[in-house]
């Protein structure tokens, strides 16, 4: 008899009870409600990164273009019902723009090199102060320079300065954006 209640008490000292189960469920739940915040923070943040190198790779190319092909390329930016985007192309400014879907269309022999759109779901915006810079292809120069506004739902953001140079400068505004000097 003394054996069977010794295998019981040892039974009971292995196993957790309910009360310890829901304890620790309900702290499990407090620590992941208070992380999930931070990491669709931190994912925004890396999304605004991408779109920034993205976009600092684009007008690095737009520039080699004009160059290798000995003629002046051109990045038009637009943006209508929340959306947001970039083509880059051959011919005057008003050849190009982008549709709804963010495809570009272009008209009068213009060609459309690269078109990239942000959707208005997406958590990063595109928007210029000129709707158009054009990349002179004896010089590789930029006319007209441009601050290009790459920003996050959660109010982050990262400037593109693009100089007459055809050179480019990141930054963010108030230094809200870590690894990004201030503005």
């Amino acid at each position: 008899m003394q054996t069977n209640a010794r295998r019981l008490a040892a039974r009971r000292r292995n196993g957790f009870t309910l009360i310890e189960c829901s304890i620790t469920l309900a702290l499990a739940a407090l620590l992941a409600g208070a992380a999930v915040p931070s990491f669709k923070s931190a994912l925004e943040r890396r999304q605004l990164d991408a779109a920034s190198a993205q976009l600092t790779t684009s007008i690095h190319h737009t520039r080699s273009l004009a160059v290798a092909r000995n003629t002046s390329v051109r990045m038009t930016f637009g943006s209508a019902a929340g959306a947001s985007c970039y083509v880059i192309h051959t011919g005057s400014a008003a050849d190009c723009r982008c549709s709804s879907d963010g495809a570009a269309v272009c008209r009068n022999g213009a060609e459309a090199l690269q078109s990239v759109g942000f959707d208005r779901t997406l958590p990063v915006q595109l928007r210029s102060n000129s709707p158009s810079i054009v990349f002179d292809a004896d010089k590789g120069t930029v006319t007209p320079t441009a601050t290009l506004r790459l920003q996050a739902r959660n109010g982050s953001a990262i400037h593109q300065i693009v100089n007459v140079m055809g050179r480019m400068r990141t930054c963010s505004p108030d230094g809200k954006v870590s690894g990004h000097r201030p503005c």
